[in-house]
């Protein structure tokens, strides 16, 4: 092959490739589901940059991937030693030029993801000071607690506070100090004791008077109401646990002792946008029972979850003190999950000698 013939081929290739590129990108939605490479379509401002962020990082290594793969095959197939001929092809070692360009356009590209990944992380972190509902999230083995610590939707309505003053001063009472550590009485020392506090206080957890919990036989409902900001108080109150909702497209560790633990346990969203139910799961390896650790988020409309809130609203307070199932049930939606659905398993601890059938 003579050196115009080269040059013609070379300049076809790259005119094929550009063209070829710039259909796919020009041609397809940003929400075409060959372009998300499995992503789901997230139901958040959040989850949707992160997916656009996602889908713009595999694009460009896939056209660096052909550019790279085009330039081996070319030097294979048109650089190689001619079979008859004791010549080597031309050497480009020691080429400045060339050695400058493959060494920047590398730092180039990564200077380019880190700014935008910079860009979206800021935004799914970011945080406005009155959200619209505050849900506390208690994660524990196996399973989830939900309650309502504020409702604020702006509607008219009064701001409810539903934290559960009794019980927290109760929790916070009950928060004696560990043996060995300051206040102890005998002075012992005991492993486990986290900064003078027992290992067993759990006053640092959130108690509201409309709570929803998990048991073996009924998988947790979260309802959350449609394009309101949403703030998410996660604790554990044993094991580090995981706090993902798929169609969030991320996931928080969920710890004990979050401060302590110098964590930010603390996230919001600034809507959801459509109607539905939506499976969750714990993302950290937390025992036995792991895999079973589901949870379901119902989205609704604003006006029905204000419903909601008054139906589960404690008799004092002027609400019918209905469980969750209930509520569902009497604003039209299913009363248990629809996404997920509970795994037959007896949690009963067993010794050793009962489970060998002793």
């Amino acid at each position: 092959m003579n050196v115009a013939q080269s040059r013609i081929l070379r300049r076809a290739g790259l005119t094929a490739f550009l063209g070829v590129a710039a259909l796919l990108l020009s041609g397809c939605s940003i929400d075409n589901d060959v372009l998300r490479f499995g992503f789901p379509m997230g139901v958040t401002p959040q989850g949707k940059s992160i997916r656009e962020l996602w889908t713009w990082s595999v694009v460009a290594a896939l056209i660096m991937g052909i550019i790279v793969w085009a330039l081996i095959f070319w030097v294979v197939i048109f650089h190689r030693k001619k079979k008859d001929s004791p010549e080597f092809p031309r050497q480009t070692a020691y080429n400045v030029p060339l050695e400058l360009a493959y060494t920047a356009v590398p730092f180039v590209i990564i200077a380019v993801l880190f700014y935008f990944t910079v860009v979206v992380q800021n935004y799914v972190d970011e945080k406005t000071p009155d959200p619209d509902v505050t849900v506390d999230v208690t994660a524990y083995q196996w399973n989830w607690k939900f309650g309502y610590q504020t409702v604020d939707l702006k509607d008219g309505e009064a701001k409810y506070d539903g934290t559960d003053l009794e019980e927290q001063a109760a929790a916070e009472a009950g928060a004696t100090p560990g043996e060995g550590a300051e206040g102890s009485e005998d002075g012992e020392f005991v492993p486990g004791a986290i900064h003078g506090a027992s290992p067993q206080d759990l006053s640092y957890l959130r108690y509201n008077k409309i709570e929803t919990v998990g048991t073996s036989d009924e998988i947790p409902v979260l309802v959350l109401p449609t394009g309101k900001r949403i703030e998410f108080v996660l604790a554990s109150s044993d094991v580090i646990h995981g706090f993902w909702v798929p169609e969030f497209l991320f996931k928080r560790d969920v710890l004990p002792n979050p401060k302590e633990n110098h964590s930010d346990n603390v996230f919001q969203i600034s809507e959801i946008e459509r109607e539905g139910a939506f499976v969750g799961r714990c993302t950290e390896m937390c025992g036995t029972f792991h895999a079973m650790m589901n949870f379901e988020v119902r989205a609704v409309s604003p006006d029905d979850f204000q419903e909601y809130i008054e139906l589960r609203k404690p008799l004092s307070e002027g609400g019918q003190a209905l469980t969750n199932a209930q509520a569902l049930e009497a604003i039209g939606q299913d009363p248990i999950a629809t996404s997920t659905t509970p795994f037959y398993t007896d949690r009963t601890v067993r010794s050793e000698s009962v489970a060998d059938g002793n």
